[in-house]
C-alpha cells in the first residue's frame, strides 16, 4: 500500500514554522529574537529548546546590522560554514573555517590544545567586526574566551556559541554569558550543535522563512 504524504516543500515548511508558533513558548523573545529562536527549534526537530536560548541584550539586533554591513563569518567547523545558506547572506559576506588549515595540526601541537581551539589563531586577521558561530568543540569557545582576555585582541561584533557535547559544553557556554566579551546567543547547557548554529546564522542573515 503506497504510502500518502505532502510533497510540497513550501507547504511543509509553512506548517512547521507554525507548528513551531503554536507549540513553543516565545513570549519572552523579543521580535528580533523571535524568528532565530523559531529556527534554532526547526533545526533541532525540539520544541522546548526555546527554554535553554539565552540572548544578551540587543544582540539579535547588532549581529543583523553587521551581517548587512558585511561581517565575515568565522566557523569553528565545516558542518557549520557548509551549512550557511549563501543566497540568505545580505552583503556575499565571506564564510571562513580555518580548521583545515594545514598550519592547524602543527600550531595544536604547540599549543598543547586541539585543532578545534588551535584553528581560532588564525582568525585574528579577520576577527574584528565578524560573527563568530561555534557549533561543534566547546574547547573553540573556551579558547576564544581566553584569546578575548587580551585587550588587544580584535572584537567579533556578535558571538554565536552553541558547541554541543557532556565534557565542557555546559561550562563554556556558561563562561560566555557570565562576562560577555561581545553580544552572544547560546543554548545553555549540553543542547547544541552545528545545525543549531547554522539556523541562527541563517535566521539572522534574513527574516525570510
Amino acid at each position: 500500500m503506497p504510502h500518502f504524504y505532502e510533497t510540497d516543500g513550501a507547504v511543509i515548511y509553512r506548517q512547521s514554522f507554525a507548528t513551531i508558533r503554536t507549540e513553543a513558548d516565545l513570549g519572552r523573545f523579543t521580535s528580533d529574537e523571535e524568528p532565530v529562536v523559531v529556527r534554532m527549534i526547526h533545526a533541532a526537530g525540539m520544541v522546548g529548546l526555546e527554554a535553554h536560548v539565552r540572548f544578551t541584550p540587543s544582540m539579535a539586533a547588532r549581529a543583523r546590522a553587521a551581517l548587512q554591513n558585511g561581517s565575515t563569518i568565522l566557523c569553528d567547523a565545516r558542518m557549520v560554514s557548509e551549512g550557511i545558506t549563501r543566497a540568505r547572506l545580505p552583503a556575499g559576506n565571506a564564510v571562513i573555517c580555518t580548521l583545515g588549515d594545514p598550519a592547524v595540526p602543527a600550531l595544536a601541537q604547540s599549543m598543547r590544545n586541539t585543532r578545534s581551539a588551535a584553528a581560532l589563531e588564525l582568525w585574528r586577521p579577520h576577527l574584528a567586526g565578524a560573527i563568530v558561530a561555534i557549533g561543534n568543540a566547546p574547547t573553540a569557545l573556551f579558547h576564544l574566551l581566553n584569546m578575548l582576555e587580551d585587550p588587544d585582541c580584535p572584537r567579533p561584533a556578535a558571538i554565536i556559541g552553541c558547541p554541543v557535547g557532556f565534557v565542557g559544553a555546559a561550562e563554556s557556554k556558561a563562561a560566555l554569558m557570565a562576562a560577555p566579551p561581545a553580544p552572544a546567543l547560546t543554548v545553555e547547557g549540553r543542547l547544541g550543535g552545528s545545525a543549531i548554529t547554522v539556523a541562527a546564522v541563517n535566521a539572522l542573515a534574513s527574516r525570510s522563512e
